[in-house]
């Protein structure tokens, strides 16, 4: 018979498995929906639910028989992204970049092996490229993860491309060490990252590294458009402008490089 803590462990994992659909639903979802993509039996999804709800992390609305994620789940959200203390500095930044380019500005920071969009600032163009905070991309297939990335020795960029693999999402999209190394090396001349459609056909975006007290690279700033908008005669006035809001985020911060 399973332990008693193994059968909490596994309550737990379903119950954050619960959770994290609820949070990839703006409209909200029924238990049996929830259930099925858990792969879990209906009665043990609206156990885990009700324990989300009586914590305050799911919130059951009786009108349309929906679950929505709970204001508890936002508390703790929140704590996370005020501790990456570089969010609230960076909007004027991101703000300036969009206006200066008229696309999508963003930032981003490494976790877990992958680049995490945590605040963005959207186009006002009807057609824009929009990857919402929160997204993960392979770090080879995104701009802010090279530019990130091209601030690291080339002995730990080996390391880490050798312990994470590659994980191409298109066909521009890198596979192997040597082709990467000669991008980061064009990363390290020009002072800017390019994803030249790499993370999805038909968008690009240009970044820059932005650096914290230790001179570490803390976390990366972008801008992001249709392939269409963001031309390559266009791309070298739009690493200038990103490079320089990078420069300027690092001085904010009170970083080095």
């Amino acid at each position: 018979m399973p332990s008693q803590k193994s059968e909490g462990v596994q309550s737990v994992t379903r119950a954050l498995r619960l959770l994290t659909l609820l949070s990839q639903s703006d409209e909200g979802q029924r238990v049996s929906d929830l259930a099925r993509e858990a792969d879990l039996a209906v009665s043990t999804a609206h156990r885990l639910l009700t324990t989300l709800e009586q914590s305050g992390f799911a919130q059951f609305a009786p009108d349309d028989a929906l679950w929505h994620v709970g204001r508890a789940a936002f508390s703790v959200g929140a704590a996370y992204t005020q501790r990456r203390n570089f969010i609230a500095p960076a909007l004027p930044f991101l703000r300036r970049l969009r206006d200066e380019t008229r696309e999508t500005a963003n930032l981003g920071i490494l976790d877990e092996d992958q680049l995490v969009t945590v605040s963005q600032v959207e186009s006002r163009e009807i057609m824009r490229a929009i990857s919402p905070p929160g997204g993960r991309v392979p770090v080879f297939c995104s701009g802010m993860g090279k530019a990130i990335l091209a601030t690291w020795r080339d002995d730990q960029i080996a390391a880490f491309a050798a312990r994470t693999g590659f994980h191409p999402l298109t066909s521009r999209s890198h596979r192997a060490l040597p082709a990467a190394m000669a991008d980061i090396a064009r990363v390290r001349a020009c002072g800017y990252a390019v994803d030249d459609e790499e993370h999805v056909t038909g968008l690009r975006c240009v970044a820059a590294a932005v650096h914290g007290p230790q001179g570490d690279a803390a976390c990366a700033i972008s801008v992001s458009g249709l392939a269409a908008r963001l031309t390559p005669a266009r791309i070298e006035t739009i690493g200038a402008q990103v490079e320089r809001a990078a420069q300027d985020l690092t001085a904010a911060l009170g970083g080095a490089r």
